[in-house]
């Protein structure tokens, strides 16, 4: 399983981003497009930064019933993105009809990844917000269980659970973890978090960093910092 850094581009506009990223001359990052600047931009961005060479994590977390996630996926599938996701909460049927909508008819599809909890949900929030009990280490393994089940490639998951995953649902299963800060940085409103060196010794497969590297005074060392703490590079 090849491990990398993806940048988290949430940015409002196509100028923002592409400004960003044409600080990177040598080594093109794997990116995010998340909704802020997917609903700003629309599809075309997609396709401007695929372009420039960048490997593409398209993160709308899709959650509805399984008829129109299966038909958001249909058309999601032909934008040429490596990865894209939806909330493990719709349930099995629902994450199973999203996988038969990405699947394209010669049977290739991007990385299909479900959201467990997100890392802003601390334990008592997850239980006092969303009536959901249990431990929060306990609800994201079972979430991934279940996405193992519906026939997905992975999860997204705080670093803190990447372990307890793998371990329940083995070492091929891919885990995608947020909340990642350097030791030294501001934490912001993620809750879940670790640095990643750490992240790296847990082993899981991606890392999506977004401020300390899109907020850093010199973004392209900020990237290097985690390609060389989380890749040992």
């Amino acid at each position: 399983m090849a491990k990398d850094v993806i940048i988290a581009c949430d940015f409002s506009s196509k100028e923002q981003t592409i400004a960003f990223l044409e600080n990177f001359t040598e080594r093109k990052p794997f990116v995010k497009i998340g909704m802020e600047l997917f609903y700003a931009e629309g599809p075309e961005i997609v396709r401007e930064i695929k372009k420039r060479g960048h490997k593409i994590f398209l993160d709308l977390k899709l959650h509805d019933i399984p008829n129109t996630v299966k038909k958001s996926m249909a058309v999601l599938s032909r934008l040429d993105v490596d990865m894209c996701n939806l909330h493990a909460a719709g349930t099995i049927e629902m994450m199973r009809a999203a996988l038969e909508g990405l699947t394209r008819e010669d049977g290739s599809r991007p990385i299909l990844l479900a959201v467990t909890q997100l890392t802003s949900t601390s334990e008592e929030r997850m239980h006092n917000d969303l009536l959901v009990q249990g431990k929060i280490e306990d609800v994201v393994v079972h979430y991934a269980k279940n996405a193992q089940i519906a026939g997905l490639d992975g999860i997204v998951c705080s670093p803190l659970e990447a372990g307890l995953v793998k371990s329940a649902c083995g070492s091929e299963f891919v885990t995608v973890t947020p909340g990642i800060r350097f030791a030294d940085g501001v934490v912001g409103d993620q809750v879940r978090i670790t640095t990643p060196q750490k992240a790296r010794e847990i082993g899981t497969d991606y890392i999506v960093v977004g401020r300390p590297i899109t907020a850093a005074e010199n973004p392209v060392e900020a990237y290097n910092r985690c390609l060389k703490d989380f890749l040992n590079i």
